[in-house]
């Protein structure tokens, strides 16, 4: 596998979920939702790999964090649902199942693990049990995209990763 192709197909995937992140977000509580996020998640996942996907969901987080874009809780839900949906995929070889880990991933265990984030460091009373409805809100259908999009790509980005490059002779 060519490491400068699998950096710039992973360097695309952040760039599309920062712009993404722009245009496409709905409020949710004391996150924010975004669905392009986990499109991104479930298309990385399948095609990169489990390591690149949780990546790459760190650095679209971070990356809008700083730019003001994002909230704390975008690294435990993006990280564990890209995670999750890379090892679901990796271990049943399905698409769907990288859907899956993504929705359980994200909207439940993500979820849970952002109560302490936002009742400590964002300062929210908000239960443990309120943010699985918000986050699943922003992943189910995150997911789905993600899902669709990779399987009518048929392969193209896995292609792209995967060529080896013929050097002239």
């Amino acid at each position: 596998m060519n490491n400068t192709r699998k950096l710039t197909v992973m360097a695309a995937f952040i760039a599309i979920g920062i712009v993404g992140s722009q245009f496409i977000w709905f409020p949710a509580g004391v996150a924010r939702a975004y669905p392009v996020q986990h499109a991104i998640n479930v298309m990385a996942a399948i095609s990169l790999g489990t390591g690149p996907a949780v990546l790459i969901a760190f650095l679209m987080a971070l990356i809008r964090n700083l730019l003001g874009l994002g909230t704390l809780l975008a690294f435990p839900g993006g990280m564990i649902g890209a995670f999750l949906a890379g090892i679901l995929y990796n271990r049943f070889k399905k698409k769907g199942w990288a859907a899956i880990g993504e929705i359980v991933g994200t909207g439940v265990i993500g979820a849970l693990l952002s109560f302490p984030i936002a009742n400590f460091l964002m300062d929210s009373a908000s239960g443990a049990l309120f943010f699985i409805p918000v986050f699943l809100v922003s992943c189910v259908p995150g997911a789905i995209i993600g899902l669709v999009l990779i399987t009518r790509l048929n392969g193209q980005i896995k292609r792209v990763v995967n060529e080896k490059h013929e050097e002239a002779a």
